[in-house]
């Protein structure tokens, strides 16, 4: 569902997958057992790589990466509520505290490009930490030919090994052009008990940040001159 269906069309880290089901009006109908169906899915994965604890609290011996799951993907098809993403988010902390009492921290992103600024987290009280400064390294969609749609950084190692752009020169050896990709909003929410999330709250690295309205970031774009090694914007 999440490859078929998700603007991102791949999976990810995934440590639970959780499905989405709608309850049907059964009260008329007679002799049908099938009174639910699969309407959504999301998985909650392990943050890739060791550094996430230390970009979240002052003090990385607060928790390890095993207290934490990052939101990798959410997909529900329309026609089922306005709210029904936060609703079913608000859902999962329940799920979560019966079923994985360890994981105390959640976090997730928000794409820019895709229009998103967190709307849903926001609904359901997740703590915003800004857009860009957690991220170690900017990423660039690729465009060989001026008429060409963007390739998007993910395919763009997939196709050539790396998306570093000293890389892509020798291995498109032409003419090019880098977007830089927008940088992500990202939000944290506290699974813990009240007195662990007050003491959560206390040694946050990032100071909690007003909620995003309408945000817009500039588009960046560079001409890889291959020839004269040479970057124009």
């Amino acid at each position: 569902m999440i490859k078929k269906f998700h603007y991102t069309h791949s999976f990810s880290s995934c440590r639970f997958a959780l499905g989405i089901f709608y309850q049907k009006d059964t009260q008329h109908r007679f002799f049908d057992t099938e009174d639910e169906e699969l309407i959504g899915c999301m998985s909650y994965g392990y943050p890739v790589g060791r550094s996430v604890v230390g970009s979240i609290f002052s003090d990385d011996k607060m928790l390890t990466t095993k207290n934490i799951l990052e939101l990798t993907r959410l997909f529900i098809h329309d026609g089922y509520g306005k709210n029904i993403e936060s609703h079913v988010i608000s859902s999962t902390f329940k799920w979560l505290k019966e079923n994985a009492p360890n994981i105390k921290v959640l976090i997730s992103y928000a794409d820019p490009e895709q229009s998103h600024d967190g709307a849903i987290y926001q609904a359901t009280n997740w703590i915003y930490q800004g857009c860009g400064d957690f991220q170690l390294a900017p990423t660039y969609s690729l465009r060989v030919n001026e008429e060409d749609d963007w390739m998007h950084s993910r395919s763009v190692y997939s196709k050539y090994g790396s998306a570093a752009p000293k890389n892509l020169m020798k291995a498109i050896g032409r003419d090019f052009w880098l977007k830089k990709e927008a940088t992500k909003h990202r939000y944290i929410y506290f699974l813990g008990s009240k007195a662990e999330n007050r003491k959560f709250r206390k040694v946050m690295k990032h100071p909690e940040m007003k909620y995003p309205k309408n945000y817009v970031q500039e588009v960046e774009i560079t001409k890889i001159e291959v020839e004269n090694n040479k970057w124009e914007n």
